[in-house]
């Protein structure tokens, strides 16, 4: 019976595909970056000056890894698209992961939708610690209005990873419910985004 690669092994493989342009010979320098870095997503997320002081890499090889990242970002984008209708949870979490995941300051955005669930918009409103300073439901509410959303989708991110609702995101989820109940606009979720998973106030009976 042949051996399965491991996951490690497969990484290597195919992140040497994109170092050698499409044939196989990259390998051994994808394994070597990989175990350098610590794995794929530290790699992917590794200062441009570190990859390239590394032997075999070079400019060229170094944008190429640097572009992954966004690749993929862009790719879980069109899962959501301007008039996509949002099918499920899964849908939402993985497309909050593809933007929000790789952060490194704590970010606050909406997803906008029409009673259909289509999504009308996605948009950045905060940046910073969630708490009550520092996230305005105003300004929430008039982009709500100016694209004329009838439900609201909450999402920060946690760039510690670790996806845990804080006492202050539970007063900041009721804040903005709060506020746009008044102008007949539902919160159907507040997601926050940790390392590879997101938590789901809804879920946990906090909305």
């Amino acid at each position: 019976m042949q051996q399965q690669d491991s996951p490690a092994a497969g990484d290597a493989d195919l992140l040497g595909r994109v170092l050698s342009g499409g044939s196989p010979g990259g390998a051994a320098l994808a394994a070597r970056l990989l175990r350098r870095f610590g794995g794929l997503r530290r790699l992917l997320l590794a200062d441009p000056g570190k990859l390239r002081a590394i032997p075999g890499m070079g400019a060229a090889r170094t944008a190429a890894i640097l572009a992954l990242p966004e690749i993929a970002r862009r790719y879980f984008e069109e899962s959501l698209p301007v008039g996509a209708t949002i099918r499920s949870p899964a849908d939402t979490s993985a497309y909050l992961l593809a933007r929000m995941r790789h952060l490194n300051h704590e970010r606050f955005c909406c997803l906008y939708l029409d009673n259909r669930h289509r999504v009308l918009g996605f948009a950045e409103l905060f940046r910073g610690t969630v708490d009550g300073t520092s996230v305005y439901p105003r300004e929430v509410v008039v982009e709500a209005l100016r694209i004329n959303a009838a439900a609201v989708i909450l999402a920060h991110n946690h760039p510690s990873g670790v996806a845990e609702p804080s006492q202050a995101d539970e007063r900041i989820t009721q804040r903005l419910k709060a506020a746009l109940e008044l102008v007949d606009i539902r919160v159907l979720d507040h997601l926050i985004v940790g390392d590879g998973y997101t938590t789901s106030l809804a879920a946990r009976g906090l909305l």
